[in-house]
């Protein structure tokens, strides 16, 4: 297990991208649509991880609703593992409360699950496997 990414809520992903790519020093960034939540993704990639800005790209779009809460900022960390299966169910056999009960299509063609930010103090945790 490894952190992946951690994903930060944008309302303009142009505007954002250039904070990101002026902090961390670089210049490439890669994009892409996640229109099964309503999202439009930017990563910059920093060492062994990434920063993902999140631009809603619906009203009905969790992160959206996020943005509309709380503000732009930090929206979730994602966690790397092996068998996101066996992770989810491990968590759920913990009385971990999860988001998704199986795994679905997230950016990178990569399979995701949420934990509920109940079980994580607050945070909302992303768990990732790659394909």
């Amino acid at each position: 297990m490894k952190i992946n990414h951690i994903g930060i809520a944008v309302k303009k992903i142009e505007e954002s991208i250039g904070i990101y790519t002026t902090l961390l020093g670089k210049e490439s960034v890669q994009f892409e649509g996640v229109p099964g939540d309503s999202v439009r993704v930017a990563f910059v990639q920093i060492g062994g991880s990434r920063i993902e800005l999140l631009e809603p790209t619906s009203p009905a779009s969790p992160v959206h609703k996020f943005i509309e809460r709380y503000g732009e900022g930090i929206h979730h960390i994602a966690i790397e593992v092996r068998d996101i299966n066996k992770a989810i169910h491990t968590l759920k056999s913990r009385g971990v409360r999860m988001i998704d009960d199986t795994p679905r299509k997230g950016a990178h063609d990569m399979l995701i699950a949420f934990v509920h930010p109940e079980s994580a103090n607050g945070v909302l945790l992303e768990l990732c496997q790659q394909e």
